[in-house]
């Protein structure tokens, strides 16, 4: 098995035998190593249709849709885990979305671009323009990330929601960084229940 580093990092945090729900699936890449190492079961979200052919061709369950509609069609607690890598950011309602994350599985992984992280804030301040980067890869006209936040934005918003963070992890590149999270740290995972 070889996933991609962050994709690694949410594998690990996922128990085996869990169900899981993984929101905005791409290529169902995530959930095909689930199921077949760790005996999971699940379904992908996937909006692209090549994202659902890719997924369905590695055999995972997926559902096309539009996530903006949000996870009504989801009961109360359906799932063990939610994985929302790197999604949240282009959410409209990104405080509800994370509400009912919590209400549809006992916990969530979400991941997001850390806006904070300091090569962001330095193109910013000396270049005076928008960053573009690697977990940010759009200019500002063409960018799916409506909702930029940082690590701190983050907390705040599940606090203020009464969410746990249960665990939390930042990397660079594929590298995890242990101090000064939020200036050094370009991806944000989060745990939360």
């Amino acid at each position: 098995m070889n996933l991609r580093d962050d994709l690694q990092l949410i594998y690990d945090w996922i128990p085996a035998g869990s169900r899981v729900l993984d929101l905005g699936c791409a290529d169902g890449e995530l959930l095909a190593a689930l199921v077949e190492h760790k005996q999971c079961s699940g379904y992908g979200v996937e909006i692209k249709t090549d994202g659902v052919i890719a997924s369905i061709a590695r055999g995972v369950n997926v559902i096309q849709a539009n996530l903006e509609r949000g996870l009504q069609e989801f009961g109360d607690n359906t799932f063990d885990v939610i994985v929302l890598s790197q999604t949240i950011q282009s959410m409209r309602d990104t405080e509800l979305f994370l509400r009912g994350l919590t209400r549809v599985a006992k916990q969530a992984i979400v991941t997001f671009p850390n806006f904070g992280y300091w090569h962001n804030r330095l193109q910013i301040a000396l270049g005076g323009k928008m960053p573009v980067s690697e977990r940010m890869p759009y200019h500002w006209y063409n960018t799916p990330n409506i909702h930029l936040c940082t690590l701190k934005d983050f907390e705040l918003l599940c606090a203020k929601n009464n969410i746990r963070v249960l665990e939390r992890a930042v990397m660079t590149g594929n590298k995890r960084v242990e101090h000064f999270p939020n200036l050094l740290g370009s991806l944000a995972f989060y745990r939360v229940g």
